[in-house]
């Protein structure tokens, strides 16, 4: 008797699994998305999603692997335009990223480290590699523009702030500082980067009005 032949994995499927499902787990969190949930949403069978993604933690972690992956592409679009000056490529990125943490809400996190600890891990893997890549081209390039101070240490000051805004982005710290990750990503950003801007740099961010 022959074996039942396996759906093969389908890109266009594929994409709009991860869509659908980043769209619940950024909005309700881990514990709200379910694999029944999901199909029915997609109106597809339970199989089809395990043909794509062997189990919801693997589907959670392609989430943050691609959320990862997009921020790097903004970074890496912006900082090859060299038709731009600096504040503005400064002022793109930073509105961007913003947006992008305000999908990292409390509820998100607090509900990841009590129910998926290994995939909340991930987010700080993000951050380790994600800080170092994208701010250390902010502050290069921002040296090579005049806009940031020369006598700046590029890898101090990344660590500098990788450590921050980690610590900052914790469910315990939002909650004592009662703000929503968003609203702390752009007050922090304006405190980091008015210690490291030039006098020129410094008006540039202003007059640009960059976050």
């Amino acid at each position: 008797m022959a074996k039942p032949i396996n759906p093969a994995p389908d890109s266009t499927t594929r994409a709009r699994i991860v869509a659908t499902a980043r769209h619940h787990l950024f909005t309700f969190g881990y514990s709200a998305l379910t694999m029944d949930e999901l199909a029915r949403e997609l109106g597809v069978s339970k199989k089809t999603l395990y043909v794509h993604f062997r189990s919801k933690n693997k589907l959670a972690e392609t989430i943050l692997d691609d959320f990862s992956a997009e921020v790097r592409a903004l970074a890496d679009g912006l900082f090859a335009d060299r038709a731009q000056p600096f504040a503005t490529k400064f002022r793109a990125l930073g509105e961007a990223m913003v947006q992008r943490f305000s999908r990292l809400t409390p509820h998100m996190l607090r509900d990841l480290q009590r129910f998926a600890p290994k995939i909340y891990t991930k987010i700080d893997e993000m951050r380790r590699k994600n800080i170092p890549y994208v701010f250390g081209q902010v502050i290069r390039e921002g040296q090579a523009a005049g806009a940031v101070r020369a006598d700046i240490d590029p890898q101090l000051a990344i660590e500098f702030w990788r450590f921050a805004i980690t610590n900052l982005m914790q469910p315990e710290a939002l909650e004592r500082l009662g703000m929503s990750t968003d609203q702390v990503f752009r007050k922090a950003i304006n405190l980091f980067f008015a210690g490291l801007l030039t006098s020129t740099g410094r008006k540039e961010y202003e007059k640009h009005n960059v976050l």
